[in-house]
């Protein structure tokens, strides 16, 4: 059986702990009686070929796969893109593998009218390699050269319908998944974040309602009505593939290992891993090289049918793999960001992005309690270096220029500049037609950055360009030590100190 993940307290025998800091790992030492969360081992994965075919012959909440499929019928096959997960997974894709059973489900029932969409939602296009990556060589070779494997276009209105009202937000979305006699949506689940129809809104949504969904002050039972609006209006059958934890490729395996566990090979890669990193001193290198290896992610369920069952059996697997019980708050957390994001697969970890990643995907990822108490202090490892990718993230360019500047409350992003940046005609432009993420999309990150710390006191980078930490909002320290100092006037000579050890995910639950 598994390890499950679990909480250590640091005394005099702990040794060193490892700590993400972009394209790096560093050993840190923590004051004793600091606390360590760390993640739970992979549960054992599934054959899935076999979870395939179960997952579409025998669905939960619904009839079989094979049922819902005539000869004649209109099927449209919608897909996660590279932003999950990562780093990407070593092929075949699991994706790949989902898509080629229902296309056999489907040429058995003689549909010919498929069609294969992205579900990019606000994210950049899928390069062609991309695409190929996802569905495999011979489905790529079937389906692209004729049109029939696109990515979503949230802002084509000529390829967008009209679903109604939900929540007192329009719900516009793709018109081939909403004509469709059945619309098939393959999701890989690595996190427990909403699932089921959400995803296909969130993939396939009009910018329009994008939009309005990523607003600051979006309820969360808009998001809820908009979602269950598709689920009634789109005929629609869920296949939710939930990973384990495996997210470091083999060289770099030790990295899952707790540091007292470290044999001498573990240390000789270790030794070798900062000695690689140390002679490619150029960050973009480094970066093209780490971001060539895969991860051996496996499945540990893959559930079938009815969006709603699906997602909730979804989420209750990826909480048993992430979720890690912990005894009360903290007076001051402490994480890591690593170097790639969901939105920096092959592009440079703008600030934007690593507070993203550091505040909102991992700092954000728990039960109902946040890990450090109101006013408390959160210290994070990353050099939020200044480089931007000009082909994928311009607008991220322009927001962190021009807005952050001016400011960082949400409210006041969203009176003065978030409308310029959904309705740019540039934006617009290189979002249709070249690889760049829509406008609205720095936007919408920074109001997750800022729900995040709302209840937080300070936030202290560790090793962070301190231009770039200021203009965020937050304040930079060269080392842990420094930042504990610099937070001793908010929570005191001896907090409570609690380090996220990841990745891989944990999700925290507060007892």
């Amino acid at each position: 059986m598994a390890r499950p993940g679990f909480v250590l307290d640091v005394d005099d025998r702990t040794p060193p702990l490892l700590v993400a800091s972009g394209d790096t790992y560093r050993l840190e030492r923590l004051p004793i009686g600091s606390r360590v969360v760390y993640p739970a081992d992979s549960l054992p994965p599934i054959h899935p070929a076999d979870a395939i075919q179960a997952a579409l012959d025998t669905p939960v909440g619904s009839d079989p796969l094979t049922a819902r499929l005539r000869p004649g019928m209109r099927l449209t096959i919608a897909f996660d893109d590279t932003s999950s997960p990562v780093p990407a997974m070593t092929a075949p894709d699991l994706r790949a593998k989902i898509i080629e059973a229902v296309l056999s489900r489907a040429a058995a029932a003689g549909i010919d009218d498929v069609a294969l969409i992205a579900g990019i939602g606000l994210n950049r296009r899928q390069t062609a390699a991309e695409l190929r990556q996802l569905v495999g060589e011979r489905v790529f070779r079937s389906f692209h050269a004729d049109g029939l494997l696109t990515n979503h276009d949230a802002e084509d209105l000529t390829e967008l319908a009209d679903l109604g009202e939900a929540g007192g937000i329009a719900v516009g979305l793709n018109r081939r998944a909403v004509e469709s006699d059945l619309l098939v949506y393959v999701h890989l689940v690595t996190s427990p974040a909403a699932g089921g129809a959400a995803v296909v809104l969130s993939g396939l949504g009009s910018a329009a309602t994008l939009a309005a969904l990523g607003a600051h002050d979006v309820e969360p039972a808009a998001r809820a009505a908009a979602a269950a609006l598709v689920a009634q209006k789109v005929p629609l059958f869920a296949v939710e593939a939930v990973l384990d934890a495996d997210v470091f490729p083999e060289p770099m395996s030790f990295l899952a290992k707790r540091e007292w566990e470290w044999g001498l090979k573990d240390q000789a890669r270790w030794f070798g891993l900062r000695r690689a990193t140390a002679v490619v001193s150029s960050v973009k290198l480094r970066r093209r090289v780490l971001g060539r290896l895969t991860a051996p992610r496996h499945a540990i369920g893959i559930a079938g049918g009815d969006p709603h069952t699906v997602d909730a059996t979804s989420r209750q697997l990826c909480l048993a793999q992430q979720m890690v019980t912990v005894n009360g708050q903290a007076d001051v957390g402490v994480i890591g960001v690593s170097g790639q994001t969901p939105y920096s697969v092959d592009a440079p970890t703008n600030p934007v992005l690593a507070a993203w990643a550091g505040l909102a995907a991992t700092y954000g990822a728990h039960t109902g309690t946040p890990l450090v108490r109101d006013g408390g202090a959160l210290i994070v490892f990353h050099p939020l270096g200044s480089d931007f990718s000009p082909l994928f993230h311009p607008s991220y360019v322009d927001f962190f220029a021009e807005v952050l500047t001016d400011t960082t409350e949400p409210s006041q992003i969203s009176a003065e500049f978030e409308k310029k940046f959904a309705t740019d005609p540039w934006f617009v432009h290189l979002y249709r037609s070249s690889h760049a993420f829509h406008g609205l999309h720095p936007v919408h990150r920074w109001y997750e950055i800022a729900q995040a710390i709302a209840k937080l006191g300070d936030v202290v980078w560790v090793g962070a360009d301190r231009a770039n930490a200021e203009r965020l909002g937050f304040r930079a320290a060269s080392t842990l030590a420094d930042a504990l100092e610099i937070v001793s006037s908010s929570v005191g000579r001896t907090p409570q100190i609690t380090y996220l050890h990841t990745p891989p995910q944990v999700v925290v639950d507060l007892s």
